[in-house]
């Protein structure tokens, strides 16, 4: 494909565990010689989004999800355990969530430094004509206190940031992956005193595949391809539903509320998702893998990373981008933009 533009702007779902899929497809778009200008993501999304901004090739994310990654330690231990109290109860109502990311802050900020990347004006391009593509990554988190979503680094300043330059990328990420229940929220104070309560992007937009769309009448150079994550009973990548055999049981008051979030965020954004978007979609088949299972075996590993290579190897057959702009994105399209 020795005439193939490398250009393609990528937007990753969130799906905690499952991403490991996210990476899979990314290998197979690096080989076949695509090359990221922006990237976005909503929580496990937004992880894969920060090292490809980084600079991290298809191969190296290899490594470090199937090799490096240890998925029980994101899980820190419940502080409450150690005093013998039950630990998820007791530390969500003492803290707000059962762990408290310290560990994967930690796990971040050495992957982004290995790289030279620390803060978003490491990843700032001075030539970008719209805010949405100021910087290379933009992350997606849900400010509870403001009721709202926040696009970072762009809405830096809601948080108390006078340039979102300085906004640290492994804070950012951190507050993108902030699943409800299971992780502590991220607390930030603004320039008016006020705290925010910051949780995962994914109760809002888990697939903001719409990020770096150009403006109405404006044909796009180069492609916005979403990875999305599909359960395996679903009918369509577009339906929620929970994997066939896998009912999660409701009894407990923990459970119950993890239930309502996961519900909320496996939903968002897959019932507006139209034709022109599904079109620019990978469709990753998630193998029943949950999206807490942090004690994911190494085979399931494997697979779940074939997968997400397979399901782009498959989309690439079968892309044109050409007949793509001809059919939603030519002057004469009623489709929305990009």
């Amino acid at each position: 494909m020795s005439d193939l533009d490398p250009r393609v702007d990528l937007v990753f779902e969130g799906g905690g565990v499952k991403g490991i899929g996210l990476a899979g497809a990314f290998g197979t778009l690096w080989q076949r010689g695509y090359r990221p200008q922006c990237v976005a993501g909503t929580s496990a999304g937004a992880i894969t989004a920060a090292l490809v901004a980084a600079g991290y090739s298809g191969e190296e994310l290899q490594q470090i999800v199937l090799e490096e990654m240890d998925f029980t330690m994101f899980a820190d231990p419940a502080l409450l355990d150690h005093f013998g109290v039950p630990g998820d109860a007791a530390e969500f109502l003492s803290h707000r969530g059962m762990h408290s990311g310290d560990y994967f802050l930690g796990w971040i900020k050495e992957k982004l430094a290995a790289k030279g990347k620390n803060t978003f004006g490491d990843l700032r391009d001075d030539a970008a004509t719209s805010d949405s593509r100021r910087h290379r990554l933009q992350v997606i988190a849900s400010d509870l206190s403001a009721q709202s979503m926040l696009v970072l680094p762009r809405d830096a300043a809601q948080l108390g940031y006078a340039n979102p330059d300085d906004l640290p990328i492994a804070e950012a990420v951190r507050m993108s992956m902030s699943i409800p229940v299971f992780f502590v929220p991220v607390t930030r104070r603004d320039s008016g005193g006020q705290d925010h309560t910051i949780v995962d992007g994914g109760l809002l937009s888990n697939f903001p595949v719409w990020l770096f769309d150009t403006p109405p009448g404006v044909v796009p150079e180069f492609p916005t391809f979403g990875l999305l994550l599909q359960a395996p009973n679903q009918s369509a990548p577009l339906i929620v539903g929970a994997p066939e055999g896998h009912l999660a049981p409701v009894t407990a008051p923990v459970d119950f509320v993890k239930a309502i979030v996961d519900t909320m965020m496996e939903a968002h954004d897959r019932l507006y998702v139209d034709s022109a978007d599904y079109a620019r979609t990978i469709p990753i088949p998630t193998l029943g893998v949950g999206t807490t299972e942090f004690d994911i075996q190494p085979a399931q590993k494997q697979a779940l990373f074939e997968s997400g290579a397979r399901a782009a190897t498959t989309f690439l057959a079968s892309w044109n981008f050409d007949a793509y702009r001809a059919q939603f994105r030519s002057a004469n399209s009623a489709a929305k933009p990009q």
